[in-house]
């Protein structure tokens, strides 16, 4: 079930959604490029994108959380969001992480499920497939809702007390990972660290933030200042995996290294200064943006079952003769694939729903003429 919102036009959260959508499949896409020879010959570049678009999860979670924002009520009911969360969310992930480990069991990350109990940590730790870690890491934040309608409630008040304990528990985390996990060549090992919430805590605040308080410092020019240091921080980034040797292993870029987060955060504060400016022109955008946020998690989910089948019916080999074309071309068969799967099977499932209910109200009324 596709989650529906209460606006047809986007929200600042559906950019940020419909973003970090489109750009995480050609993640996806690049790492597999780096596979073939003809892809590895372009690594340096291939990188440099690869960094260029690793501000996916910190978009999405930030996404999330301002639209959540935006829709709640004042006192919401946690149940009604949980069940509504679950249709949207959770039955989503469980379906297509089982789709993985049953249909493309080699896809699968760090180790194989060889019993039952291993089937059962692989479904629900996120390595059933590459890009599923992510899933297990965001439901988190889902369940945390509490935690965060709490802080929306005291923003008003204490925002800058918010920020403070925010930056400080942000600063503590990062001189943590990068003072021993880097160093010991343990961040590898300790992948466990990217499914745990608090790794990304701050960008559900941050989203708690831009939906709450005033973004009148987002318009106008100032979004020239966010690019340069966008700019700055994505050569930080690269420089930094170019010194870790060649050939370039993509695994070797974190989250968690200060230029990261620092990239991560320009980039949002640039995709909402869009939005804002779509909304104060009424850009035609706006509907196209929503639509894409409303079957954006689903799609992603499916992006990477869609990419293998591209993959071995043909992209390989067109990646082998081409590799700027194979990339390209594998990325756009993924996208329109996976959104496409997404919102034909929504209208499938609307369509049995449909079916069910006039099933129901067929039965109904032929009882009642039975009572008669």
């Amino acid at each position: 079930m596709i989650q529906q919102q209460t606006s047809p036009v986007a929200d600042s959260g559906d950019y940020l959604k419909a973003f970090a959508c489109t750009a995480v499949m050609a993640q996806t896409v690049l790492s597999l490029a780096l596979t073939v020879p003809a892809g590895r010959a372009l690594q340096t570049g291939i990188a440099g994108v690869y960094l260029a678009i690793k501000f996916t999860a910190p978009a999405f979670i930030c996404g999330i959380v301002m639209t959540t924002m935006r829709v709640s009520p004042a006192h919401p009911h946690y149940g009604a969001y949980l069940r509504q969360q679950w249709s949207a969310l959770g039955l989503p992930t469980l379906a297509w992480s089982l789709a993985y480990l049953l249909l493309l069991p080699q896809l699968q990350q760090h180790t194989s499920f060889h019993s039952l109990g291993q089937f059962g940590w692989q479904l629900i730790n996120g390595n059933a497939a590459p890009h599923l870690w992510y899933n297990t890491m965001m439901l988190q934040i889902i369940l945390l809702m509490p935690l965060w309608w709490a802080l929306r409630r005291g923003w008003p008040r204490h925002h800058w007390a918010i920020v403070a304990v925010t930056a400080g528990l942000l600063l503590g985390w990062l001189a943590w990972y990068n003072g021993v996990a880097v160093p010991s060549g343990q961040a590898a090992s300790w992948y466990g660290l990217d499914r745990v919430w608090w790794g990304f805590a701050v960008y559900a605040i941050v989203g708690i933030g831009l939906a709450t308080s005033r973004t009148g410092w987002l318009r106008g020019y100032r979004w020239l200042g966010w690019a340069l240091l966008g700019v700055g921080t994505w050569l930080a980034q690269y420089r930094q995996l170019r010194t870790t040797g060649s050939p370039i292993d993509l695994n070797r870029s974190s989250y968690y290294l200060p230029a990261t987060v620092g990239y991560s955060l320009c980039v949002i504060l640039l995709v909402v200064s869009l939005a804002k400016w779509h909304q104060a022109h009424h850009s035609r955008w706006l509907p196209v943006i929503h639509w894409l946020a409303t079957y954006a998690y689903p799609s992603y989910l499916a992006n990477v079952f869609w990419l293998e089948l591209i993959w071995l019916l043909g992209g390989r080999t067109l990646m082998a003769i081409h590799p700027v074309l194979g990339i390209v071309g594998c990325y756009l068969a993924t996208w329109c694939w996976s959104f496409a799967a997404t919102y034909g099977l929504h209208l499938l499932g609307q369509r049995l729903k449909g079916m069910v209910r006039k099933w129901r109200q067929t039965r109904r009324t032929a009882r009642n003429r039975s009572n008669w």
